[in-house]
């Protein structure tokens, strides 16, 4: 019964732990869906415990799996075999596994959520495009970059713009007679992350 106990609390711990390890990367994406934009980065500074919850999810599901698959003891009472929960099948373990897998991974597939939002600008004079590197802080992975890019581009007179997490800042190319530094500065802080220099 105490295997059992420790079987189901090991699912549960690996299934947070996996949740977790991915939850700075999953508010962009939701925001994003939804519309909306300020709690993007609040949980940006959960990023650093993510190699530790990754490992904690791993080793409580490999318990879980490990209670699952080692030989039962043999009981030769003659007493009726008691049918296991749904928690403790093989199956359930599978869909665990799995979700957990996915809920891991998630930063590296994130991009896959944001719909190409680039406009088709129309430049009259090239004098007037501007070129700008602006500093992010908070951005830790694939989806903040991507929202990043998703909220500049719904600017007008975006030309481009590519947002990299790993240098912690976006490039943007924009006509300045159609957008300003101030409104794309506006649009990056309504992510949730925030604009430290602009160069």
């Amino acid at each position: 019964m105490e295997t059992k106990n420790n079987s189901k609390k090991a699912v549960f711990t690996g299934v947070v732990a996996a949740l977790a390890a991915s939850s700075c990367c999953i508010p962009p994406v939701i925001a994003a869906i939804a519309g909306v934009g300020g709690a993007a980065g609040a949980l940006s500074w959960m990023e650093p415990l993510r190699p530790y919850l990754i490992g904690l999810a791993v080793i409580a599901i490999g318990y879980a799996w490990y209670s699952h698959l080692k030989p039962k003891k043999d009981d030769d009472c003659g007493c009726e075999i008691e049918k296991p929960n749904f928690y403790q099948t093989k199956s359930f373990l599978v869909g665990i596994t799995l979700f957990s897998t996915l809920s891991i991974t998630f930063p590296y597939y994130s991009g896959i959520f944001y719909p190409d939002n680039k406009q088709k600008v129309i430049i009259s004079d090239n004098s007037n495009i501007q070129k700008t590197t602006i500093s992010i802080d908070g951005m830790t992975c694939d989806a903040c970059q991507h929202h990043v890019n998703q909220v500049v581009n719904n600017l007008p007179g975006i030309v481009s713009v590519n947002s990299s997490y790993e240098k912690g800042n976006t490039e943007v190319a924009f006509d300045n007679t159609q957008t300003t530094i101030v409104e794309i500065e506006k649009a990056i802080n309504s992510t949730g992350y925030n604009v430290t220099k602009i160069d």
